[in-house]
């Protein structure tokens, strides 16, 4: 199918990422959206000399702009990519799919060589969600209990079940107290992939995600709006991590073309050069467990909700 406004939203969270897209354009390296809720801070405008005067916002599920100082009209994330494009109508909405490798294609229609003969139309099957292994604690445990989605992780660390042990955690202030709690104390999952037991050679099937542990980072909220607004990579699930200081990023990868190990690399190569930060290397690990933790504020790619 060519590429529409609708799927187009759907797949930059309400059109914030074509904003990031193109603010990123101008301003390389800088927290160029910080999110409250469905509305942005002000921020540089590129087609206003710069100036923080481009207010950003959510309004009826499309992202949409105002300046300040009226430098540029209001519209919503189509008509600002118009301005950095220069293309309008469908010219426009192919380029946005090109440049923020959003992958929606053209559908193949069935057709008859024979004139006159009447089109089939097929319906595209429904994409089944990734599963992937769910362990009980203690770490020490490294037989799954059971498969589980992003949706069904999404529920367990938004709600109640992890609270207590994620509240106790963050209060224990000798560091190896500390970890020690964690292995004991968290259930854990593998977000790349299913296994008969927790090692890389015991893969059954690669679940297509890739998990991104940030450590020690300054200011969560900040790091997390400039992540779900990434122009390159489609944030799937997005969390504090069990000690409260760092951040688990999960993305989907394609390993059609490269290894697990090598997209690891190039993802941690785009996070250095992007936002000066490094990541843990052990997620290079097909087998990485991931701890569960309890965070209401939790986010989730809105396709699965």
């Amino acid at each position: 199918m060519k590429a529409n406004r609708e799927t187009i939203l759907d797949k930059t969270h309400y059109g914030l990422t074509i904003y990031a897209h193109v603010l990123q354009h101008y301003y390389p390296g800088e927290t160029v959206l910080s999110l409250s809720g469905r509305d942005c801070q002000p921020t540089k405008n590129p087609f206003n000399n710069g100036k923080a005067t481009l207010v950003v916002n959510v309004v009826d599920d499309c992202a949409t702009h105002t300046d300040a100082e009226q430098a540029i009209a209001s519209g919503n994330a189509f008509d600002f990519a118009a301005l950095h494009f220069g293309l309008e109508g469908q010219a426009l909405l192919e380029k946005i799919n090109e440049a923020l490798h959003l992958r929606i294609e053209k559908e193949k229609t069935p057709y008859s060589p024979n004139a006159g003969q009447q089109q089939v139309e097929y319906a595209q099957p429904k994409v089944k969600p990734s599963t992937f292994s769910y362990f009980t604690k203690p770490v020490s445990n490294v037989l799954p209990s059971k498969e589980v989605t992003l949706l069904e992780v999404y529920k367990l660390i938004k709600g109640d079940a992890f609270a207590s042990c994620t509240s106790t955690l963050r209060n224990i202030q000798d560091s190896k107290e500390a970890r020690k709690y964690k292995a004991l104390n968290f259930d854990y999952v593998t977000f790349s992939g299913s296994f008969s037991k927790r090692n890389d050679a015991n893969l059954q099937k690669h679940s297509g995600l890739l998990a991104v542990d940030f450590d020690h980072i300054r200011n969560l909220s900040d790091l997390k709006n400039a992540l779900i607004a990434d122009p390159y990579f489609e944030t799937e699930l997005l969390f504090i991590s069990p000690s409260g200081d760092g951040l688990k990023w999960i993305i989907p990868i394609d390993l059609t073309q490269v290894k697990h190990q090598d997209y690891f690399r190039a993802v941690a190569n785009y996070i250095q050069h992007t936002y000066r930060l490094p990541i843990d290397q052990s997620g290079k690990d097909i087998s990485r467990a991931c701890f569960l933790p309890h965070d209401t504020d939790i986010f989730i790619n809105s396709k699965y909700v």
